[in-house]
């Protein structure tokens, strides 16, 4: 079976509107689950994220929560945002980064209005894992969390959530209708245009 790569991090509410998509990919294809940092992956391409511009972030949050309304998709924002994913992806990897571990710590943080501060609320959710928190603050959760954000943006990942296939990256929400179409279409990006378009000459560029 065919396998792919995930990147996403608790933090984006693209990720969690993604989840069900990638969940239904796993009938056909395995998914490997790669939490990372989105700041950090922000940080390595000198970039903002969206909650970090007021007006987009505006768009953002009624967005997802149209889209989410739209699908039939719980959802409900976190009492703050954004908010330190650091417990939440940390827990993750503790518990082996397993489906029904993403899935629970998504549901909690995009369901409930929880605020992600509350350490409380970060004891009972490890608890409901299986999973001691104070296991998920070890050097060796910290240091596979920081390596798997360095190699995604070695990669070319520039923002969560991200699906790998074949070396291709598919980006966003949006991108999962793009993946599953090459899925199904593994010469779908050798088309000419799609070749074209992979090497146009940049015309003009800023200065920052």
């Amino acid at each position: 079976m065919k396998t792919l790569d995930w990147y996403f991090d608790f933090l984006s509410p693209f990720a969690y509107l993604s989840l069900g998509r990638v969940e239904q990919l796993s009938a056909t294809v395995a998914i490997r689950y790669r939490p990372v940092l989105f700041a950090g992956l922000l940080q390595h391409w000198g970039n903002k994220g969206p909650a970090e511009l007021a007006p987009k972030r505006l768009w953002t949050y009624r967005w997802c929560t149209w889209r989410a309304a739209r699908d039939g998709i719980a959802f409900r924002f976190p009492s703050a945002h954004p908010f330190n994913p650091l417990p939440y992806l940390r827990l993750s990897i503790a518990a082996g980064n397993t489906p029904a571990a993403v899935r629970a710590i998504f549901d909690a943080l995009w369901t409930t209005g929880v605020d992600p501060a509350d350490e409380g609320g970060q004891i009972r959710l490890a608890k409901a894992i299986g999973i001691d928190l104070a296991s998920a603050g070890s050097q060796a959760v910290k240091d596979s969390l920081r390596l798997t954000t360095a190699e995604a943006a070695a990669l070319g990942v520039f923002g969560v959530p991200t699906l790998a296939v074949n070396g291709e990256l598919f980006w966003g929400v949006d991108g999962m209708d793009f993946a599953q179409a090459f899925l199904a279409d593994p010469d779908l990006l050798a088309a000419e245009e799609m070749r074209r378009v992979s090497d146009l000459p940049v015309g003009v560029m800023r200065n920052l």
